[in-house]
C-alpha cells in the first residue's frame, strides 16, 4: 500500500509542477485560475496522501480547510468577473492592463 501511496504522490507532484507552470505562463486570468485550482487541488492530495503515509490525521483537517479556500476563492473570481461585465469597457480594459503588469512585476 505505501508504494502505492507513494507512486500517487509522485504523479500528483508532477501534476503540481505543471500547474505552476501554467499559472505563471497562462494567456488569461480564467487560465491561471484554473491552475491555481489544480495547484490547490493538488496540494490537498498531497497533504492527505503525506498524512497517511506519516500517519498525520491533523493533515486531512489541514487538508479540508484548504478545500474550503479554494472554493471560496471560485465564488470571490465569479463575482469579480460578474462585476467587470457589468462596468462599462473602459473600466474593464483598465482592470485587465493593472492585472497584466502585476503579473508581469512577478515574474
Amino acid at each position: 500500500m505505501t508504494e502505492f501511496l507513494a507512486i500517487a504522490a509522485v504523479i500528483l507532484s508532477i501534476s503540481l509542477g505543471l500547474g505552476l507552470v501554467r499559472v505563471f505562463k497562462g494567456p488569461s486570468i480564467e487560465d491561471r485560475m484554473m491552475s491555481a485550482q489544480l495547484v490547490g487541488t493538488t496540494g490537498i492530495g498531497l497533504l492527505l496522501i503525506f498524512g497517511t503515509l506519516l500517519d498525520m490525521p491533523s493533515s486531512i483537517d489541514v487538508a479540508l480547510v484548504l478545500a474550503l479556500l479554494a472554493a471560496v476563492s471560485v465564488a470571490a473570481l465569479t463575482q469579480r468577473e460578474k462585476n467587470l461585465e457589468s462596468s462599462p469597457a473602459s473600466e474593464r480594459k483598465q482592470e485587465t492592463r493593472i492585472l497584466s503588469s502585476e503579473t508581469a512585476d512577478r515574474v
